[in-house]
């Protein structure tokens, strides 16, 4: 009876292991060499992919030791593969002349890659205001598919509005902001263009950008046309103004002209340096995040000169 209760022992033992390595092997062989021509990028992906010194590091990286974390991709019905997560190892071995990316080939439906795509994506050190927006918004998309779909053993899909809270509530959750600033970010996705970049750039706030983004694309136009002509971004009061204007049929060019025409009270004179002035003056080695201080440096060591050569002419 021993005997046999050892060999039984063994033999559920080596079933176990046999099945782990299974396992590793179907997970093995899920990760491959993929040509660069065959992966698509992932429709509508918000997060930009900057050609910056982190693409340089990363670039001299995957030339040192290759890809270590490989890509994600699902295969699409057409044979080719669209690219879930690793936009910036893809361009990075581009750059580099590679082939191929390293890649792990997973079997997922859109929704559930739009929620791994944003997830993934949000482990970067910074994060763009609209990149923000426009992920959440995807991702707030699809949480609300998923969860409208009925269960196997319920018939009745969750009514909209519920579901709307339930995931707001989930999202909020997941990524640490409140509701109301999730919101927030995604009314951004309301702006054109040229307004977004201004909050990407910070010379307009959150607050203000939203109640702008309520106004219609001709309305946004004119304020961008006064943002350029006047070199100055509307105040919060100012875009609470308009944005009662325009719910109320009143917000014509002409009133956009003069709403925006006022003198702020915390508005000062801006300098605006051309990079491609200042750049050629910058040691390449000196970080985008430096670059700032190092100006900063300069001028303060040119004041210096100036200050040295006034006193020796006044001599």
């Amino acid at each position: 009876m021993a005997g046999r209760k050892s060999d039984f022992t063994l033999t559920k033992l080596d079933d176990l292991f046999t099945t782990q390595a299974q396992r590793e092997e179907e997970k093995l062989s899920k990760i491959r060499d993929i040509p660069l021509g065959l992966i698509d990028d992932f429709p509508d992906h918000p997060f930009k992919v900057r050609d910056d010194e982190d693409m340089l590091q990363l670039i001299e990286s995957i030339r040192d030791r290759g890809v270590i974390t490989p890509a994600t991709v699902r295969q699409k019905e057409d044979g080719r593969y669209e690219l879930i997560s690793g936009h910036r190892r893809k361009r990075a071995c581009e750059l580099a002349g590679f082939q191929t990316l390293r890649c792990e080939v997973v079997d997922m439906s859109r929704d559930e890659a739009t929620i791994l795509m944003v997830e993934s994506n949000f482990q970067r050190s910074k994060i763009l205001p609209s990149e923000k927006a426009f992920a959440y918004k995807m991702r707030l998309d699809a949480m609300k598919r998923q969860a409208g779909r009925p269960r196997k053993e319920n018939s009745d899909p969750v009514g909209p509005n519920l579901i709307g809270t339930r995931s707001n509530s989930l999202l909020a959750e997941e990524t640490g902001e409140s509701t109301s600033q999730i919101k927030r970010f995604i009314r951004l996705t309301y702006l054109v263009p040229e307004l977004l970049e201004f909050v990407d750039q910070d010379r307009i706030k959150m607050r203000p950008a939203v109640e702008l983004s309520y106004l219609d694309e001709d309305c946004q136009r004119d304020i961008v046309d006064e943002i350029d002509m006047n070199d100055a971004t509307p105040s919060h009061d100012q875009t609470i103004r308009m944005r009662k204007f325009f719910e109320e049929g009143k917000l014509t060019t002409e009133v956009i002209q003069a709403i925006m025409s006022e003198e702020k009270p915390n508005q000062k004179e801006k300098i605006t340096l051309s990079m491609d002035r200042v750049e050629k003056f910058i040691p390449k080695n000196i970080k985008i995040s430096q670059r700032e201080d190092f100006i900063c440096k300069a001028l303060e060591h040119y004041n210096k000169y100036l200050r040295q050569r006034a006193d020796r002419d006044s001599r």
